[in-house]
């Protein structure tokens, strides 16, 4: 049974990695054979603007010839595909550029509302848009704008109710997008539950007050977003109560490939079981899944097919048979072997389940910051309480040998077992330079220096190397300045501390400070951003 009208998949194109065409051409064959009819790019400022040269410059934007190319061959394959832009917030990476700074900007990455620049500039986005796709539909954006109307806009106008205000320029906005033959607007809905950061989903049905609900234009779609719920009460109420906003209601789920370098098929399938229940149950015939890239897009969207192809089955009743079946008929990969590449990040062994205390709210993300943890710092490491793991040279075996197979997709296991193979070292070496340290035991630290440090120094290269393929196969050039500067600044940094603890243990020096101070905890197992892993000074 078909449960969906609209069932598609959103890739994020602005965190630094911006697809290849030849990439997405490939990606959208096999979605739509899976059962997708659906497909988005989300583009902050990664597209070309007419008469705005500064908009997505530098940043690997997809020209107008780009996106009708990919516009008609997802048109041929049976796929719509939806622009997803941004109309309010999310656009930091524009607040760059001096045409835009001191103009267009209200507070952090929000746009100012009642400035005139600011609506040229949307003007200019939707006469492009229209030019460049077939769909008539677009998704406008308008998440997490949790300041607006209290930075420029306050000092200019004073205090504005934000409701009002955001309602004001919503609507300006959907009138732009109409003028320009847009007939289906679409937003997030999460600031009409909580203008303040934090979280938004409620278990309860909401009322919405009469000035609110009347002012939203009756052809905007409400797009109720949820990538952690764990309780079908809490999807229902929040897809019920957006009805309350909206008779056209999206639901959009996650299929978990932000902020890491593995993805989480596991947890996104335990997530997305819940989610589709609701949306069948509650009427939601719309909903795409998100392939975030928050913090510098490090996974590859092909990561998470098995996750993709797990939502066409629920969404289609297909069985569990039928569905392993199908995957393996499309990529040519079994299932089970393609789930292998969660594994990075399941340091207390694969077993542990997505509701364990370890993944508390969200996936846990230790492939990344075990491998930026500094091993005089050791910021990271002291959050979780383990000393040591021999997951990974298990796990980098087992990747390899599927990277072996010379499938399509080998350069993906490549990758990750040469990044087991880092970890393999890498893990417990703060934690190991710490107790030798303590424990006064120089010639300890020599033998660790001269043995784990030099010998970390080879796999993190041949990591770098294989990551770098990866990269270059499914993603532009643009983007990856940002990995040569983390990964060969981990590299600088790892070869600096095996010469500072080789001057310890000659009596060179008497004392390092990084490991005279013992490290506090920062934070959850779920960090995304390599700037706090990496050093609690500036970066």
């Amino acid at each position: 049974m078909k449960h969906f009208d609209s069932l598609g998949v959103m890739i994020d194109c602005s965190r630094n990695a911006v697809p290849n065409v030849k990439g997405l051409k490939r990606f959208f064959e096999i979605t739509s054979k899976m059962g997708y009819n659906t497909v988005m790019l989300y583009t902050e400022d990664t597209y070309e603007v007419e008469n705005e040269p500064y908009f997505g410059h530098k940043r690997g934007r997809y020209s107008i010839e780009e996106l009708k190319e990919l516009d008609a061959y997802a048109s041929s394959l049976g796929l719509e595909m939806i622009p997803f832009i941004q109309t309010l917030a999310h656009l930091a990476t524009l607040k760059r550029w001096r045409a835009y700074r001191h103009k267009v900007f209200d507070i952090d990455d929000i746009l100012l509302i009642d400035e005139p620049r600011t609506y040229e500039l949307i003007e200019n986005i939707f006469a492009t848009l229209a030019k460049t796709f077939s769909s008539r539909r677009v998704h406008l954006g308008l998440d997490e704008a949790h300041h607006v109307g209290l930075g420029k806009y306050l000092d200019t106008h004073g205090y504005t109710d934000r409701y009002a205000l955001l309602l004001k320029h919503l609507n300006r906005v959907c009138e732009i997008a109409r003028k320009y033959g847009f007939e289906t607007m679409m937003m997030a809905n999460d600031l009409f539950f909580n203008m303040a950061p934090g979280v938004f989903c409620t278990d309860e049905i909401k009322e919405f007050p009469a000035e609110i609900t009347e002012n939203i234009p009756k052809d905007l779609a409400m797009v109720h977003w949820d990538y952690f719920g764990t309780d079908e009460k809490r999807y229902d109420a929040m897809l019920l109560s957006s009805k309350k906003l909206s008779d056209q209601v999206w639901f959009s789920g996650g299929a978990w490939t932000w902020g890491t370098f593995s993805p989480h098929n596991r947890y996104s399938i335990g997530r997305n079981e819940i989610a589709i229940a609701s949306c069948k149950k509650n009427g939601i015939r719309k909903a795409f899944f998100t392939l975030w890239g928050d913090n510098g897009g490090e996974c590859p969207y092909f990561s998470v097919l098995p996750a993709l192809m797990h939502i066409a089955a629920l969404a289609n009743d297909m069985s569990e048979t039928e569905m392993k079946n199908k995957f393996k008929e499309i990529t040519g990969i079994s299932f089970d072997d393609f789930l292998t590449l969660d594994l990075p990040n399941y340091i207390f062994g694969e077993n542990v389940t997505v509701e364990s205390p370890y993944f508390q709210h969200s996936p846990c993300n230790y492939a990344k910051t075990y491998l930026y943890d500094d091993p005089f710092l050791a910021s990271m490491s002291v959050n979780t309480k383990i000393n040591d793991t021999d997951v990974f040279g298990d796990y980098a075996v087992r990747l390899a040998k599927l990277a072996d197979e010379k499938n399509e997709f080998s350069y993906l296991f490549s990758a990750l077992s040469a990044l087991c193979s880092v970890l393999e070292i890498k893990f417990a070496l703060g934690k190991r330079t710490r107790t030798l340290y303590e424990n006064g035991d120089k010639e300890g630290l020599r033998k660790l220096a001269e043995t784990e440090y030099t010998n970390l120094l080879p796999r993190l290269e041949d990591f770098y190397r294989t990551y770098r393929k990866q990269w270059y196969t499914v993603n532009k050039s643009y983007g990856f300045e940002i990995q040569d500067i983390r990964l060969g600044g981990l590299s600088r940094r790892i070869q600096n501390c095996k010469e500072i603890l080789i001057s310890y243990a000659n009596g060179e020096i008497d004392r390092i400070e990084e490991l005279e101070e013992q490290p506090l905890p920062m934070k959850d197992t779920y960090i995304t951003s390599w700037a706090e892993m990496v050093s609690a000074n500036i970066v």
